[in-house]
């Protein structure tokens, strides 16, 4: 009998299909890239934004490392997926909304009531998007995080998810992060912070 696919991936799949340049891959991320991405978390983090929640993935690994619930904001842009991610993780705030307006939505929701926060893990697909809309989204993200705070990024293929002007643009220092071959496709984990902290 051929084994069927886990309803998370099929949803997934079925939005891909419908949008390919939106939903930047066919398939959810893999454990090893979930575990990749948390790997660069700082040690401390406890308080975690997620970006492009998909099917749940790198929101499942994120809980299952210590992240409380309460301290896990995720969003996501497509309406499937968001649906699918309110009811897999009710106790997670999901919201439905832009990345461009995560400062506006974090503190509607009452997220940034706590303070900021420690990283940002990004499933966004940066690589594919105009240059004006990477500028706007990271610094969206970095709105809501700490001075020292991270902004975790995968992509696929050679280079950097963020270009290089965008990077100098918000003075943002990059380092690449794990190459996850058991990924589909294989996948690159970027860090980028603040080239100063105050």
């Amino acid at each position: 009998m051929k084994p069927q696919p886990k309803p998370g991936a099929w949803t997934f799949f079925r939005q891909w299909l419908k949008n390919p340049l939106r939903v930047a891959a066919v398939a959810p991320s893999s454990a090893e890239l979930a575990a990749a991405m948390i790997a660069e978390l700082p040690d401390d983090a406890r308080r975690v934004i997620e970006l492009g929640g998909g099917t749940g993935a790198i929101t499942r690994a994120l809980l299952d490392a210590g992240i409380r619930d309460e301290d896990l904001l995720v969003l996501e842009l497509n309406e499937e997926l968001h649906a699918h991610l309110q009811v897999r993780f009710p106790r997670v705030p999901v919201l439905l909304g832009d990345a461009r307006m995560l400062p506006s939505l974090a503190r509607e929701q009452g997220y940034l009531g706590g303070g900021p926060a420690d990283a940002v893990v990004s499933g966004l697909g940066l690589l594919t998007m105009p240059h004006p809309l990477q500028r706007d989204i990271i610094a969206a993200a970095f709105q809501c995080l700490r001075p020292d705070g991270v902004f975790v990024q995968f992509t696929y293929g050679p280079a950097a998810p963020v270009a290089d002007a965008v990077a100098r643009q918000l003075s943002l220092r990059v380092r690449r992060g794990e190459f996850v071959l058991r990924n589909v496709p294989p996948a690159t984990v970027y860090v980028y912070s603040r080239e100063s902290v105050p």
